[in-house]
């Protein structure tokens, strides 16, 4: 059984190093499709041997489908620059592949860290994802920016033991930074998609999201993290919303 391991990147100097060491004895092959980064990240892929090519940004699910194209192994491990592999879900992974199955999916669940605190509730816990799958039997798709590796019909997906860790925010600002990427990404999407929201459904979809994160998902038990992480995913919605609704007052 031959794994790729495969990330897109664009300036991830803070992140890469860390990924890529976690794949190491791990990844027959690792490819790192980037987006022209103007940082250190293609330096630092060198310094651990992987293929680095580079590739215009068309979106994310377009990036990871090009990189999925790619990779030259059937089978295909694939990760986000700010994702690692702890040591458990590294012996899962080595396992599979010493039990070499022909095809198949294999999910496992993802723990964030948030401002240096690890999150075990809000709805970001078990954050379960299939990221290792036999290559000719999946495809990423979902809505940008929030990909998501679909399984052909048919497919069995089993579970892995392990977490694959998720560094997401150091800082407040980063937290911002992202949601106002991630937003405007997110509001053309929808918009050509035809989706509208009107401002009632815009209020009742923040509180909604709030109520969410916070209460339903006992973001409560994770202290004052769960509470900013609440009312920031509640904000997000809210720029998310916005947006759309001014793309829909100049269309």
């Amino acid at each position: 059984m031959k794994l790729s391991g495969v990330i897109i990147t664009f300036n991830e100097a803070r992140n890469i190093g860390r990924c890529l060491a976690s794949l190491q004895g791990v990844c027959d092959e690792i490819l790192v499709l980037d987006s022209f980064s103007t940082d250190n990240t293609a330096a630092i892929c060198g310094s651990y041997g992987v293929r680095f090519e580079q590739h215009p940004f068309e979106g994310h699910i377009q990036q990871k489908n090009e990189a999925l194209k790619r990779a030259t192994h059937p089978w295909v491990l694939s990760l986000d620059a700010d994702e690692a592999l702890t040591p458990e879900l590294q012996s899962a992974i080595l396992e599979v592949k010493a039990q070499s199955p022909q095809k198949g999916g294999f999910a496992m669940n993802r723990l964030t860290n948030y401002c240096g605190k690890w999150i075990h509730h809000s709805g970001w816990y078990p954050d379960t994802k299939l990221r290792l799958a036999s290559k000719a039997d999946v495809i990423w798709g979902g809505l940008n920016p929030h990909d998501q590796l679909l399984p052909h019909e048919g497919l069995q997906v089993q579970h892995l033991q392990g977490d694959l860790l998720h560094y997401s925010y150091y800082t407040k600002a980063d937290h911002f930074r992202q949601i106002d990427y991630f937003s405007k990404i997110a509001a053309h999407e929808l918009f050509e998609r035809k989706v509208r929201c009107s401002l009632g459904k815009l209020y009742l979809k923040v509180c909604a999201q709030f109520m969410k994160s916070y209460l339903i998902k006992k973001g409560f038990l994770d202290g004052k993290a769960g509470w900013l992480i609440a009312v920031r995913s509640a904000y997000a919605t809210q720029q998310k919303y916005t947006l759309l609704r001014q793309l829909w007052s100049h269309a």
